[in-house]
């Protein structure tokens, strides 16, 4: 594979730049932050970075609802910083893939306000509007049966047009209408004008929403036995719909297509796109077929829920399923990518233990383990350092889908709290009190901390990626699974023509035997990789 191809087969550390650090003493990071950590993140052996979103925004929805996608918020810096912070990552070779939020704006941006005038302005279809329908009382209600991702109906009404509006998430993140022609261009332009400023590519938020049934007709009811549609694992009305007028619509791969032809202009840059679905497997591989898509694909499933026991079939059947999509030819299969944390979801390092717990051989193990599946992988910021789910008291929730779910659900806070670098006061984060309470238990595990003790998750971490990048049966490879006939162990082999790794994993807290092997609780065996 040529360097163009750089992605495949890489790692990539995500960070979320209001937890990463905090630079003017605010409490909140900024870019200047991570561009003075960049030698930190160069070091762990990963290949690129990928940035939350740092565009102008409200932050009603921290940053994911965008009022001017060609600046950074001033809360995060300049875009001087961003360039500084470009140059400097490509010194170290690292590359850097930004998020765009392309499914929906901010409703400060300026095309919704002026797409909420009238139904004549020259904004006035760029945006997703339906009128009233009446009930059997004669009462004003939404066009549709869609709901929020985050809760209620999927439409707010505006009393200056007189229709309802679509938006899949906050009512202050109206969904673009992808219909529109001019609003696919400007999307384009948008990725252009960051692809003249040399990033290397973009991972898409929700990019399977991009369109909607022009229709606008109900969802179904949700087959039974399905899992849940989102990471909060709950019978809310969100999960017993099946989602099909609302996203994932064929009109998508058109402008799928498009995307990619100005991606090839800028050769060696990257799409990922995140796919939320009924079926994501599906849905991802036929998002990443052939060459005229993207470049690959992650979802939830390896990352999502508290009620899902980590076993080999959590593990293998997501795989098998993007690979063996019927009537596939082999060479048009995807390629694609995983993660068992990110800023959404509950910490890997506590999911399948008790609330808020860890356990440094669970820690190790899942980051050798995501190092070892075929495709791309992605480590969540503190994910090297085995940091747990943060408990957040209620007075100190900041994630407005926590607001309406507490306290079945503590949201998404848990997983965003500030990096602890330093064994002290605010954990070397900032100067100030932190957007987010750091949690006690989080010091103890900081950077500083780890670095100094050679059997820590975090220099286990620079050992394995820097091991790994080594092994391109394991980087780029094939792979093949055997039964094991117990399903807390996976056996895998990744192999190219030269070489063939054998990879095994207890997934358990017990110690367990494999072909007359013991390996101990949250253990791995992987040919030629020793840990002292």
């Amino acid at each position: 594979m040529s360097d163009l191809d750089w992605w495949r087969g890489a790692v990539i550390y995500q960070i979320y730049p209001r937890s990463f650090l905090d630079t003017n003493g605010n409490g909140v990071g900024d870019l200047p932050g991570i561009t003075q950590q960049l030698d930190y993140v160069s070091d762990l052996g990963v290949d690129g970075i990928w940035i939350s979103p740092f565009f102008t925004s409200p932050m009603k929805d921290f940053g994911y609802d965008v009022s001017n996608y060609r600046d950074v918020d001033p809360l995060f810096g300049t875009l001087s910083d961003f360039d500084a912070l470009l140059e400097k990552a490509h010194v170290l070779n690292l590359k850097i893939i930004i998020d765009l939020v392309l499914s929906h704006t901010s409703d400060q941006h300026p095309w919704f306000k002026q797409s909420c005038e009238s139904r004549e302005n020259k904004k006035s279809n760029w945006y997703v509007w339906a009128d009233a329908k009446k009930d059997v009382q004669g009462k004003r209600i939404p066009p549709n049966n869609w709901v929020s991702v985050f809760g209620g109906p999927a439409w707010s009404y505006s009393e200056a047009r007189e229709q309802y509006y679509l938006h899949n998430f906050l009512k202050e993140q109206p969904d673009l209408n992808f219909h529109n022609k001019d609003v696919q261009a400007e999307m384009l332009d948008i990725a252009r004008f960051w692809l003249e400023r040399n990033v290397d590519g973009f991972r898409l938020d929700t990019v399977n929403f991009y369109f909607h049934d022009p229709l606008l007709r109900d969802n179904p009811p949700r087959e039974t036995g399905t899992e849940y549609a989102t990471q909060f694992e709950s019978d809310v009305p969100y999960s017993q719909q099946q989602h099909i007028h609302d996203k994932s619509q064929q009109e998508n791969f058109d402008f799928l297509k498009k995307l990619r032809a100005l991606m090839d202009q800028y050769p060696g840059t990257v799409t990922i796109g995140e796919i939320g679905d009924d079926d994501p497997y599906k849905l991802a591989q036929e998002y990443t077929r052939g060459q005229e898509l993207l470049h690959t694909t992650y979802n939830p499933h390896m990352m999502s829920g508290t009620q899902k026991t980590l076993t080999e079939a959590l593990i293998r059947k997501p795989i098998e399923t993007f690979y063996t999509q019927p009537d596939t030819p082999e060479y048009d299969v995807g390629w694609p990518s995983w993660a068992f944390s990110n800023h959404d979801v509950v910490r890997a390092a506590s999911r399948w233990l008790s609330p808020f717990a860890h356990d440094p051989a669970l820690s190790k193990m899942l980051i050798v383990l995501l190092g070892c599946l075929p495709g791309t992988g992605f480590l969540y910021q503190g994910e090297e350092l085995g940091l747990p789910e943060a408990d957040i008291p209620f007075e100190d929730i900041q994630d407005p889908w926590a607001k309406e779910t507490w306290p079945a659900w503590q949201g998404r806070d848990g997983c965003r709290t500030p990096m602890p670098w330093r064994d002290e006061k605010y954990c070397g984060f900032s100067a100030h009190t932190p957007w987010l309470p750091i949690p006690k238990g989080h010091a103890p595990l900081s950077v500083q901390n780890q670095n100094s003790n050679p059997e820590s998750v975090l220099v286990f971490t620079r050992t394995f990626l820097k091991w790994r990048k080594k092994r391109q049966e394991i980087v780029k490879g094939g792979y093949k699974f055997y039964d094991t006939s117990n399903e807390y162990i996976l056996h895998l082999s990744r192999y190219n023509n030269k070489n063939k790794t054998g990879c095994i994993f207890n997934l358990s807290q017990k110690l367990l035997t494999y072909n007359g092997r013991e390996i101990p609780p949250y253990g791995f065996l992987i040919d030629g990789f020793t840990v002292k």
